[in-house]
């Protein structure tokens, strides 16, 4: 295979010193072979000034467009891409350095049209943050299904750390307007369209809500938006999504 290249491509919406953090560790990346492309959904506190500081450290685009949601946002950037695979990333998030090697290795290996990767708390979290983090990824409350081995067959791949290759994405159509619930609706359609789906074990560190109100907005979200992802994807219903 030859060296594939990364587009990484994450949308931002008024989180400048989240993604200068991002970038940061985007910067010791061990493998080198990728483009970063920043999508400024509509944001009043702008990233450009933070991008611009890292123009001869990174091969990095910035644009600004009209706020739309990430997954439209996700979408412009693919358009804008030149690499061979998409990278999804949060701006809340931190790449070990050793990230796309991992990638990159394991794809040469075995290949996916479509991957994710686990999520943990960053070491300087706070006491929220780590109980959030507790609950989304341990064993006890959610199975471990945001990276356990055992639960590789059954992962769903989430926007916060996620790859594609850029024509099975193409050819699907990439995210749809729904929100949120656009990374599930997407991989359900890669895989009804016979992509590979698989988890790498690759993570990222991923800060979260910093409040517990702010993690009950969103999983209440979470909640209403599973009654449409299981009408339009009947095979994805389970007694715990009620």
């Amino acid at each position: 295979m030859n060296t594939l290249k990364f587009s990484v491509i994450v949308p931002v919406f008024n989180r400048p010193d989240e993604t200068r953090e991002l970038l940061e560790s985007l910067t010791i990346q061990q493998y080198k072979h990728f483009e970063v492309i920043i999508v400024e959904d509509g944001s009043s506190l702008k990233s450009e000034s933070i991008v611009e500081n890292f123009s001869d450290k990174l091969d990095i685009h910035y644009y600004f467009k009209q706020n739309t949601g990430p997954g439209d946002s996700r979408n412009f950037g693919a358009r804008k891409s030149s690499g061979d695979y998409l990278v999804f990333f949060d701006s809340d998030c931190i790449v070990p350095a050793e990230y796309f090697k991992v990638i990159a290795n394991s794809l040469s290996v075995r290949w996916l049209d479509v991957y994710g990767g686990p999520d943990k708390a960053p070491g300087n979290a706070n006491a929220i943050q780590q109980a959030i983090n507790y609950s989304m990824t341990s064993l006890l409350t959610t199975g471990g299904i945001r990276g356990h081995r055992f639960a590789s067959k059954t992962f769903q791949p989430r926007s916060f750390n996620m790859g594609i290759s850029k024509d099975a994405f193409l050819k699907t159509g990439g995210f749809s307007n729904i929100h949120p619930g656009e990374d599930p609706d997407l991989v359900y359609r890669l895989v009804n369209s016979g992509y590979t789906k698989g988890l790498i074990q690759a993570f990222v560190y991923h800060k979260r809500r910093v409040n517990f109100k702010g993690f009950a907005t969103q999983i209440y979200k979470f909640g209403l938006v599973r009654t449409i992802l299981m009408k339009w994807h009947p095979q994805s219903r389970k007694p715990a999504y009620v």
